[in-house]
């Protein structure tokens, strides 16, 4: 079995065939890398996931930087690529004004400290934990209950108190959010790994029924060095244990595991087969979707996933409307206009007054798209760039435009319709844009109880779509918008 790995450095482009790397966790593959082609590399690859072609495997960057979604991990996997290995240069790159991109920074950097991302900063993603939980939005039990009395052991104020950490920033990231923990107490005391960011949490915790914070880091962890997507495969593992619960599937069709709720050494156990295809993993590699269909009867209705194909992020979307309608009706498969909710007063506009407004959570999500695409062409992480006007000064230092903020805004439109073309072009269906039969229920308990988007979902979308300038029954964007957008070329091509 053959996989290579791709070199980009000062001599340009090479592809070496690399045997060794074959079945290589993540981890080793860095370390690997590293001993045979020298440090100061940065090195991208996938775990068995990726070369086993899981539906939702990873591109894990240096360590634990995952790319998650969509299953790239199975695209380099399916084109024999474990690795794609980076030499840092010494290229240097103009600034229109240094002394301004200077300052502005620094002013960008304290505001995310003090102000938008400040618990990030104390606590991590994790510290949002428990506000989850008493919000109504932390999963649990694959959406089966929204209590979680045990949610404090979880977050990240319980384990930045009671683990010990070390700082792991990004490259010269001020934020410094990431962390390497070691754990102190419990079953897994002496287990190192990352911090396990929210989603982590939530996945390999709540999701789960476990509220051992080891089991979780351990997990998290061992599902990073498989190469999966945290999200997705925390939505199988929790699938199973309700389907375990309820006698759908038993010791016999788990190939002998035990899959009760909380067992952490059986769902490491699961994600390890399911990484190599080895017994029913093979069918839980296809994702939540598939292998829910797949068994059919009332198991088919307990999956949690958009119909266009893929799990949701680490939340309980039926108290966050709004991620759940950008889930449903996003280009990507994820959120595309929200971040953590949306924050519309960041672009000028009034504060959220109803969040399970159908109108207004619609109206909002389409005022918003486009701000988070114009973020990622600037090749920054969200969590440090809270402040939108500082931003977009900061841009302006650097290159020399005159931006503002609608014009931020519009780049970033041009390329969500850009998506959504393409998408449509490659056989999208906008039938698709609901969520399945339990990420669409109604909550039986906790903060959110008895309140059910269903009824709305459809009206909500026709919203959204009328909002973002698309077609209100087809959702394809009107000529007039691709006009509006300097995308007059795409009109007659989709």
């Amino acid at each position: 079995n053959i996989f290579y790995s791709l070199h980009i450095d000062k001599n340009g482009v090479t592809i070496a065939e690399d045997t060794e790397l074959v079945g290589k966790w993540n981890y080793d593959v860095m370390d690997t890398v590293s001993k045979k082609y020298g440090k100061n590399l940065a090195v991208l690859s996938i775990g068995p996931a990726g070369e086993n072609l899981i539906r939702f495997a990873m591109i894990s960057g240096d360590g634990g930087h995952v790319a998650a979604h969509n299953g790239m991990g199975a695209v380099m996997g399916s084109k024999k690529l474990k690795a794609i290995v980076v030499a840092r240069g010494k290229a240097v790159f103009p600034i229109s004004d240094k002394a301004a991109v200077e300052k502005l920074t620094r002013d960008l950097h304290e505001d995310a400290k003090t102000k938008g991302s400040k618990r990030i900063y104390e606590l991590g993603t994790g510290g949002g934990l428990s506000a989850a939980a008493l919000g109504g939005w932390l999963p649990v039990k694959n959406y089966t209950t929204n209590l979680f009395p045990e949610h404090e052991k979880l977050d990240g104020k319980y384990l930045r108190s009671h683990f010990k950490m070390k700082d792991n920033p990004c490259w010269a990231c001020q934020l410094r959010h990431c962390k390497i923990c070691e754990v102190t107490e419990g079953p897994y005391k002496g287990f190192v790994g990352e911090e396990p960011e929210y989603e982590g949490l939530a996945a390999w915790g709540s999701v789960i029924g476990n509220s051992d914070p080891g089991a979780a880091v351990m997990l998290n962890s061992f599902n990073d060095q498989m190469g999966m997507d945290t999200n997705e495969a925390g939505w199988v593992v929790g699938w199973v244990m309700e389907c375990f619960e309820k006698g759908v599937f038993t010791k016999k069709d788990l190939d002998g595991l035990d899959m009760t709720w909380g067992n952490a050494e059986g769902a490491k156990e699961i994600l390890k087969r399911i990484a190599h295809r080895e017994g029913i993993g093979n069918l839980l590699a296809e994702g939540v979707k598939r292998a829910s269909e797949k068994i059919g009867g009332e198991a088919a209705k307990w999956a949690i996933y958009a119909q266009t194909g893929a799990a949701p992020r680490g939340h309980d979307h039926r108290a966050r409307w709004c991620e759940m309608l950008d889930t449903c009706a996003s280009n990507i498969s994820t959120i595309e206009a929200t971040r953590g909710g949306v924050f519309p007063e960041r672009m000028g506009y009034p504060p959220v007054f109803d969040k399970f407004s159908p109108w207004e959570v619609a109206m909002i999500n389409a005022k918003e798209n486009g701000w988070l695409q114009f973020l990622d062409c600037l090749g920054i992480c969200s969590f440090t760039a809270p402040n939108r006007e500082l931003t977009v000064k900061c841009t302006n230092a650097v290159t020399g435009w005159n931006l503002d903020m609608k014009e931020a805004v519009h780049i970033g439109r041009r390329i969500v319709n850009l998506l959504r073309v393409f998408n449509f072009r490659h056989g999208h269906n906008p039938k698709l844009e609901k969520p399945s039969i339990r990420y669409g229920s109604v909550p039986v308990d906790g903060p959110v109880k008895g309140r059910g988007i269903g009824p709305y979902f459809e009206f909500m979308v026709r919203v959204y779509r009328e909002m973002m300038g698309w077609d209100p029954e087809t959702g394809r964007p009107l000529p007039q918008t691709l006009k509006s957008l300097d995308l007059e070329e795409l009109i007659e091509k989709f």
